[in-house]
This record gives structure tokens, sequence and C-alpha cells, in this order.
């Protein structure tokens, strides 16, 4: 069964035409109860090009997507795919004809290898035998020519995000699509994956694949795509060809107004008084933490940068009580031990900690706003006769709404059907509601619109200000050096310096990134 690289990376019967579209979708409308999430929205990809596909949170980008891509009904509009009229009944569907989707929100099985995952749903067969050696053969195949160094007979659990979202990215690929939607798809990527991924683009690109891309960073936007369409609130507002457009221009038209400045004014006041003290820490098994050492003052925002496996995730469950200490110890203000053996002990001793995944370890995507709003404080929400308190309950979630600016048809609505974007807000929104003083930010601003983003930065900026202390985990420099008052920088698992905001740069901070590689 021979094959060759190039195979996956070509189709048949795309006119390289500039008057012709290789997929079009025609005012399409879609409502969920409660909300019009789609209103006579639009787009148009020409073969061989990458057509961005931007707005806020809840604009209405990926349930578009999901009804392009059979997951969704639509109500009303029209799908062309090389002029043809389509209606994908499922993703099975979508994906023989032509059609794949690298989710935001990765939707893999991490208890199978790599290569189960690749071939998940279409499985190769020798009569009615899977032939694993034929698909792991094809898989390493693709591997190789895209120089990815992962092993396909590997767990996929035991991989990191980063790892994950390539191999999703490679599904996509293997599938031979004519069309691939990539959503958020370099959101937990370093630099060099993101190149990585911009040169498997560019070959897509090369073999007439149009790519429909979903990002939030507009410097990458800049940088691959060659058109734009803007949505808001459900609807098109504007599509025109990238060099035409300004960041500033596409920002503007994303959220109705103009943002001058991308960070808020720093006007906390970190003081000398010291609510965290990290001595030598070191974790208990791989991929571990070794010898980290660092202190966080009152109403400080102690930035957390450094390269894919620098372990800045490992660090904060460590502390937290997610993964296991070997060694080394954690105080808290005043020099009080916080042994934090379990997430249970780190909330009664102040501590907070919002993850990374936050589909898979921080919402209840089943549950309604109420609960996943005040789960981690539910203490304070008993009456006098020691019964939860509806009103107290619906006080505060109306609060993470109303401050958070969540995008909700009601408190009554899964956070599941909430963009990740505003299920992030209401994870940040829980944490602000507990008496934590000690809050760990983990990507924070992971998967968020330019305009929550400056939201959640002054959330943040303002917790500070309250005397409360924040790691701010961010793979992002420039918001690491808008928004923090020192960084701290990790290198393979160890403290590479602790730099001053205002005296460093990025250049500084990659070379300290580098230091222990």
């Amino acid at each position: 069964m021979g094959s060759t690289f190039s195979s996956y990376l070509n189709f048949n019967g795309v006119r390289h035409m500039s008057n012709t579209y290789l997929l079009e979708i025609k005012d399409l409308s879609k409502r969920f109860p409660g909300v019009q999430a789609l209103d006579c929205a639009r787009i148009s990809v020409r073969p061989g090009t990458v057509h961005a596909l931007v707005g806020e949170n809840g604009a209405g980008k990926s349930t578009l997507m999901k009804c392009l891509f059979g997951e969704y009904k639509r109500d009303s509009g029209e799908i062309l795919l090389e002029g043809r009229s389509v209606e994908f009944m499922n993703t099975k569907q979508a994906l023989d004809n032509g059609i794949a989707m690298v989710h935001q929100e990765l939707n893999q099985v991490p208890a199978r290898s790599v290569t189960e995952n690749i071939w998940l749903g279409r499985f190769l067969k020798k009569g009615i035998i899977v032939n694993h050696n034929e698909m792991h053969r094809r898989t390493r195949e693709i591997f190789d020519n895209l120089s990815i160094d992962i092993d396909p007979r590997q767990r996929l659990g035991a991989l990191s995000v980063s790892q994950r979202q390539l191999v999703e990215i490679v599904r996509a690929v293997s599938t031979n699509a004519k069309v691939i939607v990539l959503d958020e798809a370099t959101s937990s990527l370093s630099d060099q994956e993101v190149e990585k991924l911009f040169e498997i683009i560019r070959t897509l690109k090369a073999r007439g694949c149009g790519i429909i891309y979903i990002s939030h960073k507009m410097a990458e936007i800049k940088a691959i795509t060659d058109d734009v369409t803007v949505m808001r609130d459900g609807k098109w507002i504007m599509t025109d060809e990238t060099q035409n457009c300004t960041i500033d221009s596409i920002i503007a038209l994303m959220v109705g107004r103009s943002i001058t400045n991308r960070f808020p004014e720093k006007d906390n006041m970190p003081s000398e008084e010291v609510l965290l003290r990290v001595e030598n820490l070191k974790g208990a098994c791989p991929p571990a933490v070794e010898d980290v050492s660092f202190t966080l003052h009152k109403g400080e925002i102690l930035g957390v940068a450094g390269l894919m496996g620098a372990k800045r995730t490992e660090m904060a469950e460590t502390i937290f009580g997610l993964r296991k200490r070997e060694g080394g110890s954690v105080y808290k203000a005043g020099d009080v031990k916080a042994e934090n053996e379990n997430p249970r002990q780190a909330i009664a001793n102040g501590f907070a900690l919002l993850t990374e995944e936050r589909r898979s370890t921080g919402i209840y995507k089943s549950l309604n706003l109420y609960f996943n709003s005040t789960i981690s404080s539910i203490k304070k929400y008993h009456n006098n006769l020691g019964f939860l308190s509806d009103r107290k309950i619906a006080k505060s979630t109306s609060w993470v709404i109303d401050t958070l600016r969540v995008k909700t048809p009601s408190a009554k609505a899964h956070i599941g059907n909430l963009s990740g974007g505003n299920q992030q807000k209401v994870i940040l929104g829980r944490w602000l509601l507990t008496d934590a003083n000690i809050l760990l930010l983990d990507e924070p601003t992971k998967g968020i619109d330019v305009g929550a983003k400056y939201e959640i930065y002054q959330l943040i900026i303002d917790a500070a200000k309250e005397g409360k202390g924040i790691l701010f985990i961010s793979s992002e420099l420039p918001e690491l050096l808008g928004v923090a008052d020192r960084i701290m920088v990790l290198s393979n698992g160890r403290v590479a310096g602790i730099v001053n905001a205002k005296e460093t740069n990025q250049e500084e901070l990659m070379r300290l990134a580098a230091k222990y590689n």
C-alpha cells in the first residue's frame, strides 16, 4: 500500500481562477434558545488562500464553522463547495467531502495512541482487521516530512498540550481536505511551533487548499492570511484583502469602537510584604520543576515566561497541590508554611488556580453559570439555616456576568454552550469570588479576543490593587511586559532569571528562556 506525503497535500477539482470560490457560505442564520447566534453571516474562500475569520468572543465564528462542519444544523442560508450546494448532517459527511476542522478545544482520546487519534473514525483495514502497522507507517511518514518529533505509537495523553495541538493539525492534513478550518490553532504553540504550522499552511496553499484561520492574534493574521472577514454579534461586518487592512482597523471593526491603548494603566502598588515565598521547589515526577525559588509580594503581578517545556504549568500545579512535591517549601503571608498537599488545602490556604485547559480542567460544561461561578466558594452561600441561598448565588453570578461582560442569554445557560472566551471569563470570576489572596493564573487570556483581553488585564490589575498577589503565566511576551511588575523566566524547569518588566525587553526574555535548554 505505497503512499507519498504529497498525496495528503493534494486534491482534484479546484479551479485556480480569481473569480471562483472554493467555498461560499451565504446568509447563514442559526438561533439557539434565547440567543441569535448567527444572523445572515457569510464568508467566501478562494482556492490557495488563507482567509482570516475574526471577531470578539461570542461573535459567532465557531458557530459558523460548526454549521459548515455538520455539528450544527443551520436555520437558513446556503453553503456552496466548489459551486455545489451542500449540507452536511454530521462531521463524517463533512470529512468525506473534503472539509476538516481543528477545534479550539481539542476533541481527542488521551488513552489511545497518537496514530489511533489521527485515524479515528477512518481506521485503515486489511480485510476486516484494523491495519495498525499501515496507519503507523503513514503517520510516521507525515511526521517525518513535517519535521515533527513525536512517536506515533506513544499514548496521546502523555504529550504536552502543544504536542497534542500539532497532532490534531496533522489529523486535518492527513484527511486530504480541500478546506481546513484552524480555530485558534496556535493558542498552545511556541514561536517555533507557530512557524512550523505556517510552513504547513504555505505547503497547503501551494496545493490549492483553502484555509480558514480563526485567531485573536493580530500579528499572525497579518503574517499568514490573504483575506480577512470580520464578524460582530453573529453578523458579517466586512471582507477585504488583508494587505488593505491595519491591525487597528480590524480591531475597531471587531469591537465596534476604537481601542487606543492595548493595556490599562498599571496603577497597582506592590508592597514589601511577601504573600508567597517558594524555596527550592522540586516536583516529584517528570515533567518536574527543579530548585525553583521566588517571592510574590502583596499587590504585585509576577509574570512567568518560558518556552514550551519550561514547566510553567507544572510549577503552578505543584504549588497548588495538583502535583506532588519531592522537595522544597511553600510559605504564605507571615512565613506560615503552606503544605498544599491537595487543591482543597490550597484553597483553604488562600490559593486559587485558573488552569490553562479550561474545557478539561476548568468548567462543568453541562451545568449552568450559577454553579460554575460559585462552586469554588460554595460555603459563602449558606443561609442561617444551613441551606444554600439562591438569592446570594444569583447575586454573585450576576456580578460575574456584569463585571466580566460575559455574553450569555442568561445565568441558567450551560457554560458549555458559551464561546471559549466567555467560559474563561466565568472561571476567572469564580476565583475572584473566593477569599484567595494568591492567584495562580495559567494563560488567563488564552483564546480571548483583544477587547476582552483588555478587560481581563484590568481585572488582574484591580485584584492587585486590592492587595492580592498574582502569578501570571503567559506565552505572549508583550502582555507580560504590558501587565506584569516583574517577570520570572523559567527554562527547562529552572529559574533562569527574574527581571523588572520596565527594564527588560522581549530579546532579553528570550535569551533567558533558552538558558538551560
